[in-house]
């Protein structure tokens, strides 16, 4: 598990959603979960830098968690059906939600995160209990969320599945930015049409619900 939160984390910065030390991942395990380190580049990260944590918010003795472990420990309290976070400061992501704006129904992809829209949560000083709660609402019957001013959380069942989420949102917050050069007011999806798309979804695979 160790061994392959460093290969998640490794590949966010391959692919451009984190650059440095920015960003975290975790991965639940059978009495807590492990969580990436703090103010370590991905590139210099073992399987030993990463941090086993509880639920009550105790970690192994000399390491240092990210500073955004509050948020990684409350879904995991609150969500029983993930088993992956990861926290980005991806480019297109960290723009939309420095606009402080929920990304709307402009395309029907914005289902992958679970629901017709994905939130952006109000700014809170990042390593922060405050910052949890707010992520918490936003991410309520969602997979993904925007932080304002801060970057994105996506989630899912595995490492894999979180991490599939965190490329289509930063792809779908890229198109939205696109979108907006041209109009304010893109067209969108009506709730129908949403719905429509949840149900296609339910016999499609990797984004069944």
């Amino acid at each position: 598990m160790r061994e392959q939160l460093v290969k998640t984390a490794q590949k966010l910065v391959t692919v451009g959603l984190n650059k440095g030390t920015s960003g975290n991942c975790s991965i639940r395990d059978e009495a807590g979960f492990i969580i990436t380190p703090s103010g370590v580049d991905a590139e210099d990260m073992t399987a030993n830098s990463m941090v086993k944590m509880q639920l009550d918010g105790s970690f192994e003795t000399n390491k240092k968690p990210s500073s955004e472990w509050f948020f990684h420990r409350d879904i995991y309290q609150q969500r029983p059906e993930v088993n992956a976070v990861i926290h980005t400061h991806s480019m297109f992501a960290t723009t939309i939600a420095c606009l402080h704006k929920n990304i709307p129904p402009f395309h029907y992809m914005i289902a992958v995160a679970g629901g017709g829209s994905i939130r952006c949560a109000p700014y809170v000083l990042f390593g922060t209990q405050a910052l949890s709660d707010t992520a918490m609402l936003a991410l309520k019957d969602r997979k993904a969320c925007l932080l304002a001013n801060h970057g994105m959380i996506a989630m899912g069942a595995s490492l894999e599945e979180a991490l599939a989420i965190t490329v289509e949102v930063e792809n779908l917050c890229e198109q939205y930015w696109r979108l907006l050069q041209i109009t304010p007011t893109p067209a969108l999806l009506s709730d129908a049409e949403m719905q429509a798309v949840f149900e296609q979804f339910k016999g499609y695979g990797r984004w069944n619900p």
